[in-house]
């Protein structure tokens, strides 16, 4: 099959001089407004199988779905802006992806483009949809478990380190919502684990180096990072920061493991992502998104970087490697 703009060549001429043809084609291929909270580097994996979701029911990226995408490059400010832009431009359906943020940029932009979100936030406590089985309106979409996990995550650096005394939650201060729920329920985890919990903050990119150093001042052992779409666009920086100041740190997602982290734990991302692939495209074929009840996927994984552990000075735990998902070496 040739593209539009190869038939047009055939044809002798330019988009100018066939603008009925080009129409046609227009006409016919549907056009998905793609909204992230982070960076195309950062959501290579989600991207691969948000694509895979499509394929799998038949639409293609290139060959008869254009997508158009919008990246927030980790500023949650950005996203009113780019989600209007791409109403503006008026898709056939628009995809948010990394965080309740960009669905309620995009659900605040438009009450008729319909709207699939991918996110690890309960929708219907932020307000996303009335209900999951019923979620009415233009909007649904698939959630993964990573805000619930968190007190596990304190668990599982306990069993990392276990002789460690005193960690640490990193919070991003731009995302209130996110963080003010969080800290009562990582406090009372830590008071259970007889762990002292210290709070370290950092949002801009230089805010790092700084909360590292200061986690060293505290004498913390550890260090969590909860899910929060802003900080999954500093993964690389973060995963050397914990080499270098030498911190065991536990995040929410796989790209920091296999950035060169020691741990991660939390909702099969993956998997989310391709169900959101298989809705955006059930949507174009005509199904209404307030008829298609909001996906969860409930799968978590774990997975380990032993190399990062050897590194560290760390002995994994041989129980905690046989429960692992996956095991870097």
């Amino acid at each position: 099959m040739i593209g539009r703009r190869e038939f047009i060549a055939l044809l002798g001429g330019t988009a100018a001089t066939w603008p009925g043809v080009v129409g046609a084609q227009e006409a016919a291929e549907p056009v998905i407004g793609y909204l992230g909270i982070s960076s195309p580097e950062a959501f290579g994996s989600r991207l691969q199988a948000f694509r895979q979701g499509l394929s799998e029911t038949g639409y293609r990226e290139g060959r008869n779905v254009t997508i158009e995408y919008r990246w927030a490059g980790g500023q949650s400010d950005r996203l009113a802006i780019l989600a209007s832009d791409l109403v503006g431009r008026r898709p056939s359906i628009i995809v948010t992806a990394g965080g309740i943020a960009g669905a309620l940029a995009a659900k605040a932009a438009t009450t008729m483009i319909p709207i699939v979100f991918e996110t690890g936030v309960d929708p219907v406590v932020a307000g996303l949809v009335p209900s999951l089985s019923r979620p009415g309106g233009n909007v649904t979409g698939v959630t993964s478990l990573n805000v619930e996990v968190n007190p596990k995550r304190l668990e599982l650096l306990r069993e990392l380190v276990p002789n460690v005394k005193a960690v640490a939650l990193l919070v991003n201060p731009a995302n209130p919502s996110l963080t003010e729920p969080l800290l009562p329920q990582m406090q009372a985890a830590a008071r259970t684990l007889g762990l002292e919990l210290h709070i370290v903050q950092a949002s801009a990119e230089a805010d790092f180096d700084r909360a590292f150093a200061r986690l060293v001042q505290l004498g913390a052992g550890g260090l969590v990072i909860p899910s929060d779409a802003t900080l999954l666009s500093r993964i690389a920086q973060v995963a050397e920061l914990a080499l270098r100041y030498r911190i065991p740190t536990i995040f929410y997602t796989r790209e920091f493991t296999t950035a060169g982290g020691l741990a991660s734990y939390g909702g099969d991302v993956t998997e989310s992502h391709r169900l959101a692939g298989q809705y955006a495209a059930r949507v174009l074929r005509g199904e209404k998104p307030g008829d298609l009840p909001v996906q969860q996927v409930t799968r978590v994984e774990l997975i380990i970087n032993l190399k990062t552990a050897k590194a560290l000075g760390l002995e994994v735990p041989r129980q905690l490697i046989a429960r692992a998902d996956e095991v870097i070496e």
